[in-house]
Formats: C-alpha cells, structure tokens, sequence
C-alpha cells in the first residue's frame, strides 16, 4: 500500500483541534493542491474563501446547523460553484452581441451550468482534504453550509452566479488523537457492474444490518425501528428542510433566461 492510499484510508473527520495556527506554507500547499483538481474544459468553475476572522467563524457555527466546534477550527475553506466570472468575461467580450449575430442564444447561466460547477467545487475541495491529511492536517466537511442561503449571501458577499456547495474546517491533530473508522457499506452494495441494479429487501436488511444494531428502543423520536429514527434525526430534521428550502431559493435564479 503506498504512501497516498494510507493517507485516504487513515483520514478521519476531525472536529477537534491543537491549539495551533496553520502556517501559510501548509496553507498554500493546500490551496494549490486543490487547484490542481481535474476542473471541466480547465474553466475552474470555483472559488475558495480562506476565513479565519474569528467572528465570522462564530457567525458560521451558528448558521450552519449550531456546530460550535466550526468556531475552533483555526481555518475554513469555503468552496462555492463560481459561474460568476466566465459570465462575467462572457458579457465583458461582447459575447451576447456576437451571438446575436451569428444567430445562437445567448443564455444566463442555467441548472447544469450550477451542477457542473458544484461538481468542479467538491473535486477541488476533496484534493484539498487528501493534501492536508498528509500534512498532518485533519478537515471536517460541512454540508449545511447550503442552509439560510439568504443570510450566508449577504454575509460573504456571494453574487448571483456564485453558489456555497461546500465548507471545509482545517486544524492540525492532536498529538495523542485516537482516530476512530466508522465501517462503511459492504462494497456489494455500491459498486454495480454495468448497470445500476435496485437492493432487494433481503439485500437492505443486510445492508443495514450493522447500523440497525445503533436502534434504540426508547428514543425521543417513537420511532420503531432503526430507518424510523435515523429519517427523524436526519431527513425529517429541521436542518434538513431548512436546506431544502435554501436550496429551492438559490435555483430559483440559475433558469437559464435568454439575454
């Protein structure tokens, strides 16, 4: 096993942090070694905030769903889908004109153009996660990032074709961290051979037959099995319509309107 497969295999998310800045060495390695991403055509459909103000980091924790340990991370790397800049270039190029006279639209961006961005986004920011593991760095990927999308444009200055898809926390590892590996599914259950094939019931209860084992029978939800209590604590919760809801807000403007 080399060098940069024990690096993947030995991440662990990390919420907790030496009290110790990131040197802008470390930092640099990581932010170049995220823009060297595989990106579609080389457009780099993205662009990352480095905040480390301590009171946008608590303005953050509080925002993204109460995690106070986002406030003690000594860096937050910020990943949006940027479609902001080639629009920019597009309309600065008198794109639209040449398009009118050569008789093709001329379109804003649209929902593929946010989706090929998210997706240039989260390979960035993944090279990011596997640079600064093996630097002794650890991260924390943070989804609800996509939550209170109104409040979190305002606050870092997002225009209309940018959009939050990602927010990592960086800290370097406690000296006598114990790194504890969650089990994944078996790998039967996610890796098909052609074609995508739908789980039996059998196969599901297999599946899940590890982490049903988590199921406790006096819950605050009621619930009366394990799927029950993790829909309740997880695609039920506030949080989670609270992203639905952002996220229904934020699509509302990437139609594609012909200019």
């Amino acid at each position: 096993m080399n060098d940069v497969i024990k690096t993947i295999k030995n991440r662990v998310s990390l919420r907790n942090y030496k009290d110790m800045d990131i040197s802008k060495e470390d930092l640099d390695i990581i932010i170049e070694s995220a823009m060297e991403a595989p990106t579609a055509g080389n457009m780099m459909l993205y662009s990352i905030l480095v905040i480390r103000d301590q009171e946008t980091k608590e303005i953050l924790s509080k925002s993204c769903d109460n995690q106070p340990f986002i406030a003690k991370a000594p860096v937050l790397l910020l990943f949006l889908a940027d479609q902001q800049k080639w629009f920019d270039y597009y309309i600065k190029e008198n794109v639209k004109e040449y398009s009118e006279k050569v008789g093709i639209d001329f379109e804003a961006p649209q929902e593929s153009d946010l989706i090929i961005a998210c997706e240039d986004a989260l390979i960035a920011a993944q090279n990011a996660v596997i640079a600064a593991e093996s630097l002794g760095i650890g991260s924390c990927y943070i989804g609800d990032i996509i939550e209170n999308y109104e409040f979190h444009r305002e606050l870092l200055g997002l225009t209309d074709w940018t959009y939050p898809i990602t927010m990592l926390c960086l800290g370097y590892y406690e000296d006598d961290y114990n790194r504890v590996h969650r089990n994944r599914f078996d790998k039967k259950f996610v890796v098909f051979e052609e074609k995508y094939r739908q789980l039996t019931d059998e196969e599901l209860d297999e599946m899940f037959e590890e982490r049903a084992q988590f199921y406790v029978k006096t819950n605050k939800y009621e619930a009366d099995n394990y799927a029950q209590m993790f829909y309740a604590k997880k695609s039920g919760a506030d949080f989670s319509k609270e992203m639905a809801r952002a996220v229904r807000v934020a699509l509302k403007k990437w139609t594609g309107e012909l200019l």
